[in-house]
């Protein structure tokens, strides 16, 4: 989502925040927008201020004192220019009387006007998440989105590289599946990419020769997740006829340390694997093993690197010839 109106900020969240609408109905088509596409301070949620005005502005018990310590002429002129930047919202907290001329205002320019029981920094707190998981940045990835080993593992290939065949095997070992073909995965903070099911997808799995078909009936409930971090994706790469097997020879440092690099999403460098697919080979038991490797490298184990030092080691150890 790309922006959120007024009145779809209110149904989402009224329940949780316990919000009344009270004045500024027909403002609710106004729409909110990711910061960065405003030509001002990106600046979507906070307290009261007219100096650079928030998006959605949150009236405590200090903004109403500010208010009332004012003359009636400048009180005002404050009312007139909060209104005149047309804000998405404005929130009075802790179930404070609204002041007369402050709903006056907001029925008069159609400036949604809520009320809340909950304080000030809860309100921003859960606001500014929401807003940021609302408005974050999207994208659809083509390939089988699992959680194998609680890690979240996006299986990437061509089309009748194996990818769904795979993804089947992996879940009748116990694995989870979590979208197929189509992985929507939104930027939820600078480096944590959280990847879902579109809803016209949830639970299936298209397997050439199969058909569609419902993992949650067949495996049951645990068998799906609706959601997980990308931590990990597997490239199925076939091999063609004359290429080089990689058991065969070719890169030795690539046969030591794997064929590791990364994939970039949202300018995240997420951690790539590339498995030759050819005649023979397990992938469901190759794809565990890749798994858990980068659990252990992650943690700083590194089997290929233990292996050169022990080598190196050993090389020192030897007389000069």
């Amino acid at each position: 989502m790309d922006r959120i109106s007024a009145r779809q900020l209110y149904d989402g969240v009224h329940e949780r925040m316990a919000l009344r609408w009270v004045s500024g109905m027909r403002g609710e088509s106004r729409a909110l927008e990711p910061g960065a596409a405003q030509a001002r301070r990106p600046s979507l949620i906070g307290y009261l201020n007219i100096i650079y005005p928030n998006k959605i502005q949150i009236i405590g018990s200090e903004e109403l004192n500010y208010l009332d310590g004012l003359d009636s002429r400048q009180r005002w002129e404050v009312m007139h220019k909060i209104a005149a930047y047309q804000p998405v919202a404005l929130i009075v907290t802790k179930d404070q009387a609204v002041p007369a001329d402050l709903r006056e205002v907001a029925e008069e320019t159609n400036t949604p006007l809520w009320i809340s029981p909950k304080r000030g920094h809860e309100l921003l707190t859960y606001l500014q998440y929401h807003l940021a998981r609302t408005l974050a940045a999207k994208i659809t990835l083509h390939g089988v989105f699992l959680e194998v080993f609680s890690i979240g593992v996006l299986i990437t290939g061509e089309a009748g590289s194996g990818k769904s065949e795979l993804a089947l095997e992996l879940i009748s070992r116990g694995h989870r599946l979590v979208a197929d073909d189509a992985t929507e995965f939104t930027l939820i903070a600078p480096d944590v990419i959280d990847g879902s099911c579109p809803e016209l997808l949830q639970d299936l799995l298209e397997v050439r020769g199969l058909g569609v078909l419902n993992v949650r009936e067949m495996f049951g409930h645990m068998s799906v997740k609706t959601s997980k971090y990308l931590r990990l994706v597997v490239h199925l790469k076939p091999l063609r006829d004359g290429e080089l097997n990689p058991d065969d020879g070719g890169d030795a440092l690539t046969r030591l340390t794997g064929d590791i690099g990364h994939r970039e999403v949202f300018d995240v460098k997420v951690p790539m694997i590339t498995i030759p697919v050819a005649s023979g080979r397990n992938l469901a038991v190759l794809v565990e093993a890749a798994v858990r490797s980068h659990a252990l490298k992650s943690k700083g184990i590194d089997p290929a690197q233990t292996f050169i030092d022990r080598q190196a080691h050993q090389l020192r150890r030897l007389p000069p010839w």
